[in-house]
């Protein structure tokens, strides 16, 4: 589970770091150490709803004195207006607390949301509709948790757990060929060997040189299709590179095996929340 995640823990701790700083002077000035007071989450758009694990977890780092109800589960779809959830606790610990969760709640079902687009755009194809490393650095296992509960498939997370042989790793072997057979040599033999390729005589190359896995980059969708009946399934086949929405649905009926969209996560919108907080009686000073 995602609170489990020790990497989940730094990221909140480092972001409440960076707000809080040395404490709220607003809230330290205005809001006594005694007050309590709830807070509803409303969702101001129609929205997949991801992160709200997180979410509660920004403010028991706060104040573990902070309960929450909540009314929906994560990939729930939520419509405008919806009450998600109450956070009900130190009336100073919402207000501090409340940025930060936001944030993380924001952007975590807006990526949530588009993605559930793109799978249900690509309809009852046997595509995946797959993320990319195009995250925001330091928060790629939400990022790539947000994209699992909007219904996608994560790729690899970084550089460590799969190869993936690039134009670049290319040029630098001087040929697919070559770089298949360095990476063959050299990584692992249990890790599989994707190779990105531009055009169907690299198709052809990569089969040659035993790949896994190939990457067909920046390909339209009828290039994709004679790909696809090219390999006659002896290799997995992921389209990527300019897939939008527009084209997701023509892209799904090529017979490819995975889409990767970059789009996910670097191009999602965040969601739109608000926190209403209602102080109870003898609330300020």
């Amino acid at each position: 589970m995602i609170e489990h995640d020790p990497a989940v823990k730094r990221i909140i701790k480092f972001a409440l770091e960076e707000d809080l700083g040395f404490g709220d002077l607003t809230t330290d000035a205005i809001v006594s150490q005694e007050a309590n007071g709830q807070a509803t989450l409303v969702a101001r758009e129609e929205l997949v709803l991801a992160g709200l694990p997180i979410f509660g977890m920004v403010f028991f780092e706060i104040s573990p004195e902070i309960e929450s109800e909540v009314y929906y589960r994560e990939g729930d779809f939520v419509p405008a207006g919806k009450n998600v959830c109450v956070v009900k606790g130190p009336l100073s610990s919402i207000l501090k607390g409340e940025r930060t969760a936001l944030n993380f709640l924001q952007r975590m079902s807006g990526i949530a949301t588009l993605t559930r687009q793109y799978v249900e755009r690509a309809g009852p194809s046997k595509v995946r509709v797959l993320d990319t490393r195009k995250t925001v650095p330091g928060l790629r296992v939400l990022d790539k948790y947000a994209v699992r509960i909007g219904g996608g498939f994560n790729h690899r997370f970084g550089l460590f757990d799969g190869i993936l042989i690039k134009d670049n790793h290319i040029a630098a072997a001087g040929s697919i060929t070559k770089a298949v057979q360095l990476t063959k040599k050299n990584a692992p033999h249990t890790v599989r060997v994707e190779v990105e390729v531009e055009d169907l005589a690299g198709v052809v190359e990569a089969v040659k040189a035993g790949v896994d896995s190939i990457l067909l980059d920046n390909m339209q969708p009828g290039e994709v299709k004679k790909a696809v009946e090219l390999v006659n399934g002896r290799v997995i086949l992921e389209a990527s590179g300019g897939i939008n929405l527009d084209i997701i649905e023509d892209m799904a009926k090529t017979g490819v095996d995975f889409v990767s969209i970059g789009a996910l996560t670097h191009s999602a919108k965040a969601a739109d929340f608000s926190l209403e907080i209602i102080s109870e009686p003898g609330g300020t000073p």
